[in-house]
């Protein structure tokens, strides 16, 4: 046993040497490129059809990619009983860099067979006037109107391109499109089914709640690399959370908080001083709050003269099914239990003044109140879970490790252990996820070469995992007895 430990060491070491040696003659990458936007791993490709006719079927749980042209308007078909409630989301993506107007986005709608509409939502890249990922919800859901959008059948997703690069010149001087407003954008689609309920339920929304903003949360960051998607979001808990390397001017980080029935979501961005320009951007930093469903529910926009700024987001009301009857967008979209996601956004105005270095971003993040049970609903959730908290959600978002999102937690066609991974070259999430283990073997791989040199790297990853593996087990068995070595700001549950 001893020497098998030491040959692991030796190898280990070499490994490390090739690593490093191969690592230094790499090409390096552009320091100024933002980190592109990560779809979800198992994203199927889809294409959007221009007319109801010939409209792809899109399933609940799933996560489809596509993109959306200027001017377009594009169908994907639902099929719904009914019975349960659906929500559609697409996340529209420029390429980074793009030009676009403060008008520019994209409007989602559900609409029937008839073409009304059931719903809809308009998401624009706003006062930031910088192109960053936008996403807008429209749902079907029943009892809300007695005549429409409630029979079975087929139902359309209807995702449009709105704003200048539309081929009208709202929003552009001179009458002229931005350049780059005429290329193509991603989409990512997500669609979510929610079962009825018990009957004997509240149909008005609660009628007060604790409207006052508590006091920050305090301590010594911790820290956590934000993703670049909702599929590799950076879980949090309750704490200060300072990220591992800073936003970038024209970067979007995401982080998701796990909110449970009955409980009170506050969160706080702040934006480091710096010495490297000088000058002032208005509406620099916009975070953004959407729901488990992606559904808009908050955001708060800060500006930045060089010196330390914040943006918080107004108090919410508790998370409770019955906010779906208030008529207060923000209460609204506090209907769900679940993974609440944070979307921050540096404004690519920010690098004329203060260059493409990364500033420095802190979290603060507060969850109050009881945890309580749910509605009752009659059936699952698809996917499953996704409008519920586990304990492993609890843990996932107090050690960085993943926990089930909307991508992953019904099935997870191949991954193992409801790990999302990340594509498209963007970066994982969290500081010990699996993710991050597979992006290591990756790099590990790609820099050992071939032959005995990717042996001995081979055997330097499986020494990391093991030591990694070790590490988490030790962590959870200390917290479990209540001598956790990492501090805590305070409990994320149960206050």
């Amino acid at each position: 046993m001893g020497r098998r430990t030491v040959r692991w060491r030796a190898a280990a070491a070499v490994g490390a040497a090739l690593y490093v040696t191969t690592a230094l003659s790499a090409p390096a990458t552009a320091a100024d490129a933002p980190t592109p936007y990560s779809y979800a791993e198992d994203a199927t490709r889809v294409e959007g059809s221009a007319s109801s006719t010939g409209a792809v079927r899109l399933a609940p749980g799933k996560t489809y990619r596509s993109s959306i042209g200027p001017g377009a308007k594009l169908y994907y078909r639902l099929d719904l009983d009914a019975v349960a409630n659906a929500y559609a989301s697409a996340t529209a993506v420029p390429a980074a860099g793009a030009t676009v107007a403060s008008s520019d986005g994209v409007r989602v709608s559900v609409e029937d067979s008839d073409g009304r509409r059931c719903s809809y939502e308009t998401a624009r890249f706003g006062a930031t006037r910088s192109a960053h990922p936008v996403t807008a919800l429209a749902s079907r859901e029943i009892g809300t109107d007695e005549y429409m959008c409630q029979a079975p059948g087929a139902y359309y997703l209807v995702v449009q391109r709105v704003g200048s690069g539309t081929g009208s010149a709202s929003g552009s001087p001179s009458g002229s499109i931005p350049e780059g407003s005429s290329e193509e954008w991603g989409l990512e689609l997500g669609y979510v089914s929610e079962p009825a309920v018990k009957e004997g339920g509240s149909t008005s929304a609660p009628e007060g709640w604790n409207s006052a903003s508590p006091e920050a949360v305090q301590g010594d960051p911790e820290r956590r690399r934000g993703g670049t998607g909702f599929a590799t979001a950076s879980p949090v808990a309750q704490g200060v959370w300072q990220d591992e390397t800073g936003i970038k001017a024209g970067e979007t980080l995401f982080y998701k908080v796990p909110v449970d029935w009955g409980q009170q979501l506050y969160a706080t961005a702040e934006l480091g001083s710096t010495t490297g320009g000088d000058g002032f951007v208005g509406n620099a930093l916009a975070m953004s709050l959407y729901n488990p469903a992606r559904g808009f529910v908050d955001d708060a926009l800060v500006s930045y003269g060089g010196d330390q700024r914040s943006a918080d987001l107004d108090p919410l009301p508790p998370v409770a099914y019955d906010n779906r009857f208030s008529p207060d967008g923000e209460a609204k979209g506090m209907r769900f239990a679940g993974w609440y996601y944070l979307a921050v956004h540096l404004g690519t105005p920010v690098a004329a003044r203060y260059g493409d270095e990364p500033i420095g971003l802190t979290l603060r993040v507060r969850v109050t109140g009881q945890a309580q049970d749910g509605p009752g609903y009659l059936g699952a959730t698809t996917p499953s879970g996704v409008f519920e908290v586990t304990d492993e959600d609890q843990e996932a978002a107090e050690n960085g490790t993943t926990g089930n999102t909307l991508d992953d937690a019904g099935d997870t066609d191949g991954e193992e252990d409801g790990e999302a991974a990340t594509s498209d070259g963007g970066e994982g999430s969290g500081s010990s996820t699996a993710t991050g283990d597979k992006r290591l073997a990756m790099t590990a791989v790609a820099a050992g070469g071939i032959g005995t040199g990717s042996l001995l790297v081979l055997g330097l990853l499986v020494w990391t995992l093991v030591a990694r593996r070790r590490a988490a087990g030790a962590e959870r068995a200390a917290r479990r007895a209540g001598t956790a070595s990492r501090g805590r700001h305070g409990p994320s549950r149960g206050r």
